[in-house]
């Protein structure tokens, strides 16, 4: 049977995710992207239902807001409308119509007080004000639009933007010292994958709701996030003048603003129990990712 054609409007299209979901959706869906000039989640929730209700769509993917860690910790009140007051009133446009919505979450809402990955029930602590404002998101948007889906990811990489392994390689390529933090744990996650996954669940997966966890299997330390990153490129024969990311402690770092939970692995039992995906190795992501974006053929 032919996969039905759906009408999906991207808001943040103009982001990581965003402009990663507009790429791959379009050959068979009818895709809309928003960025912040068309839709600001920053606007007053009335002006935001206006815009939406002028537009035609049955899914609506909001990968917008704000995911500055520390830029959330001095301007509580913006973040708190980018990433809950803005969401909500797009959820209640989709219950209105109908229309399925996918809350895009973060780890962070996640204390990082224990040792084992997090399920979708686990406890939920955030320790900083861009966890605390994505988590009041997660429930107003499923408040409003019980049948949302909210996706929980974590350390995203590719896409049409630099992440954290670019950004060591770019530190690797000038500079004989390279250190990143050691002493905090989550799982990297592939944009590539994640909207693999995301896609999936659109077209296969409709009814499922909630929240789920959406990332790649194993976890590490940002040291051995780098270290990875490094070792590929160094097979690559990249002109490092560092091979190696010294380990540093979280508390040596001196020009964080807000507090990073320690460890916030996540648990993606519920999204392999309901799509039959196993999320491969980030390992395995991540090097695709650079021999693919850093090749001299690539």
């Amino acid at each position: 049977m032919a996969q039905r054609r759906l009408k999906i409007l991207v808001l943040g299209s103009k982001g990581r995710l965003g402009s990663s979901l507009l790429g791959s959706l379009a050959s068979k869906h009818d895709v809309i992207g928003f960025g912040r000039h068309d839709l600001n989640l920053l606007w007053d929730p009335e002006r935001i239902k206006t815009s939406l209700r002028e537009v035609s769509f049955d899914v609506l993917i909001n990968a917008a807001g704000d995911t500055s860690v520390d830029h959330s910790e001095t301007r509580e009140k913006d973040s708190l409308a980018a990433n809950a007051v803005g969401p909500e009133a797009a959820a209640q446009v989709c219950q209105d119509r109908g229309a399925k919505m996918y809350q895009i979450s973060t780890d962070y809402v996640f204390g990082g007080d224990g040792d084992a990955p997090l399920s979708e029930e686990d406890p939920t602590h955030p320790v900083q004000v861009y966890g605390t404002t994505k988590l009041t998101g997660e429930r107003k948007v499923l408040a409003a639009c019980p049948s949302a889906l909210v996706t929980r990811i974590s350390w995203l990489f590719g896409g049409n933007k630099n992440s954290f392994p670019d950004r060591i390689l770019e530190m690797a390529l000038s500079d004989t010292a390279v250190s990143a933090v050691a002493d905090k744990w989550s799982s990297p996650t592939s944009v590539e994958d994640l909207v693999g996954w995301l896609t999936f669940l659109m077209e296969e997966r409709p009814l499922a709701e909630g929240h789920i966890h959406l990332c790649n299997s194993g976890s590490c330390c940002w040291q051995e996030y780098g270290q990875y990153a490094l070792d590929v490129a160094a097979e690559l024969g990249l002109p490092l003048k560092s091979l190696n990311v010294e380990p540093i402690g979280l508390k040596d770092v001196t020009n964080f603003v807000a507090a990073r939970p320690r460890y916030t692995v996540l648990n993606t039992h519920r999204f392999q129990e309901t799509t039959g995906i196993i999320p491969r190795h980030w390992r395995q992501a991540l090097r695709d990712y650079i021999l693919t974006r850093y090749s001299k053929e690539g």
